[in-house]
């Protein structure tokens, strides 16, 4: 069952944690600053929280899917320092010339989540560094966020994110705020 406030699903590499070109060592797994605080008040105010993530790594050979685990599994023992649980992670292996429906910014990974913990897609929020990920917020009629961190900068100009945030602490804010004058 959804989240009384909804649901938020966040891009992993460079929202979430520093973005490391195709990272796939546990122990280069770093926060971004205000992510641990962001989700824990997320998480408090009844959110659900998700992670969706393009891993073409593993398409292109470069590492497998035990040590992508690996790498979220450091990022879940990261965050349950501030108390946060992940309600899930959703990846996509391909590489990009796949052809594949789960590769952001196709639909599938926020179909999968809202499948598995019971929500309208269109009620999600999606928050990321790439127009990819604000692409499949408004692919399933839900709202997407553009940090400016990672490859976010970069990317604020030529994106039609619904809200773009400086930072995670930032996308929060908007997100809370959203939620009470029932934006979200």
């Amino acid at each position: 069952m959804a989240g009384q406030s909804g649901v938020v699903l966040c891009d992993r590499d460079g929202t979430l944690i520093e973005e490391r070109h195709y990272l796939h060592d546990p122990d280069g797994v770093v926060l971004l600053p205000g992510v641990g605080e962001g989700l824990r008040r997320l998480q408090q105010a009844g959110f659900l929280l998700g992670v969706v993530t393009n891993q073409a790594g593993i398409g292109r050979g470069y590492y497998d899917e035990a040590a992508m685990h690996a790498v979220n599994d450091r990022m879940r023992a990261l965050l349950a320092a501030y108390g946060v649980q992940l309600d899930g992670i959703w990846f996509c292996p391909h590489a990009p010339d796949a052809g594949c429906t789960c590769r952001k910014p196709a639909p599938g990974m926020v179909l999968a989540a809202a499948r598995e913990l019971g929500f309208l897609p269109s009620s999600a929020v999606v928050v990321g560094d790439k127009p990819c990920d604000v692409e499949l917020a408004h692919a399933v009629g839900a709202k997407g966020v553009l940090v400016c961190t990672g490859y976010g900068q970069a990317s604020a100009e030529e994106t039609h994110a619904d809200y773009v945030a400086a930072d995670f602490t930032a996308a929060v804010a908007w997100i809370m705020a959203s939620r009470l004058h029932k934006e979200v």
